[in-house]
């Protein structure tokens, strides 16, 4: 068996350093990861797609999520579940580029939390919400990380096999200048700033959605209490999943950075990589958790029929007319 390491011009071949049965063992795991990625994400974009009047300013946002998740699990998940069944990464550097659609996933989670902030924690801000200026963010987004996938291959850094050797990542084992400032600038602008700024405004949303809860309280809404406790779940599990998804790859991303020197071995080196591929199952399940209604018409077939419709958070809160904003 054998693995394939990265150079300047070409792909050379090595013995690997895991046995059969592991990678046939990470092969079955990320073709599960694969299928429930693609389904759930399919779903999202058919809601979506089904039922127009979704597309508004936050939701558009949600909707690229979906379509960057539906590319992880394409272009990634997709490629290591070949690449471990063949037991080595054969594509060359080109493909690794693909690798870098779990930044745009992370990057559009982090303009998620910005605007949900925006809408509940600061009113007046949030009322300038429009389609318009989501997809401008997205544009952002998506240019921001085509610079950080391109980078590498215009000489800033480098990709090549990682781990076990049959996914491709950065070349985090390079110890050149070159290398070793895009790691620093990459680790600082792609991992703890998005990290940082989603725990920010989340906490912010938490707390401001207490508040509101409690004013609820004291005037007696019980069904907007409800409602606003379960948007307030939903938070808690959009956060519990990033870091469930994000974190390990950002704190091996970290230690690398600060101790270049340090060994990490192969399997522990991968690991973070397979969590951050999870992401595109999370992220749709709590979308769907949020808008079950819609999410039950398009599994039925449309035979499923919503006895009401509820407002959410917008609805019940002094910010009424801000409903045309979904804040989860």
């Amino acid at each position: 068996m054998e693995s394939i390491t990265t150079t300047d011009t070409a792909m050379t071949v090595q013995p690997t350093i895991f046995p059969r049965v592991g990678y046939s063992i990470l092969s079955y795991l990320m073709f599960i990861n694969t299928v429930h990625s693609v389904f759930n994400n399919l779903l999202v974009i058919a809601v979506m797609l089904k039922n127009v009047h979704f597309l508004n300013a936050m939701n558009v946002i949600v909707l690229s999520l979906a379509v960057s998740d539906l590319m992880i699990a394409a272009c990634g998940s997709a490629i290591v579940t070949i690449t471990n069944y063949q037991g080595s990464f054969f594509l060359g550097d080109a493909f690794c580029c693909f690798s870098r659609f779990c930044l745009v996933s992370l990057c559009t989670l982090t303009l998620l939390a910005y605007e949900r902030y925006n809408v509940v924690c600061k009113p007046m801000v949030g009322f300038k919400l429009n389609v318009r200026r989501s997809c401008q963010g997205l544009l952002f987004v998506w240019l921001y990380c085509l610079f950080w996938a391109v980078a590498p291959l215009l000489g800033w850094s480098s990709y090549g096999p990682e781990g076990v050797q049959t996914s491709c990542s950065l070349g985090w084992e390079e110890r050149s200048w070159s290398n070793y400032s895009y790691l620093i600038f990459y680790t600082l602008l792609c991992f703890i700033l998005p990290t940082a700024v989603i725990v920010y405004c989340y906490s912010n949303v938490l707390v401001s959605l207490r508040k509101i809860n409690k004013s609820i309280e004291l005037q007696g809404g019980k069904n907007c209490l409800e409602e606003n406790e379960h948007v307030v779940r939903m938070v808690l599990a959009t956060i519990t999943a990033f870091f469930i998804c994000w974190l390990p790859y950002t704190a091996i991303s970290v230690v690398v950075v600060v101790d270049p020197e340090i060994y990490i071995p192969p399997l522990v080196a991968t690991m973070p990589m397979y969590f951050a591929k999870t992401s595109p199952v999370y992220n749709p399940i709590i979308y769907f958790l949020t808008n079950k209604r819609s999410s039950l018409e398009i599994l039925s077939c449309g035979r499923y029929i919503p006895r009401h419709t509820g407002g959410g958070l917008m609805m019940c809160s002094a910010q009424k007319s801000q409903s045309r904003i979904n804040p989860i």
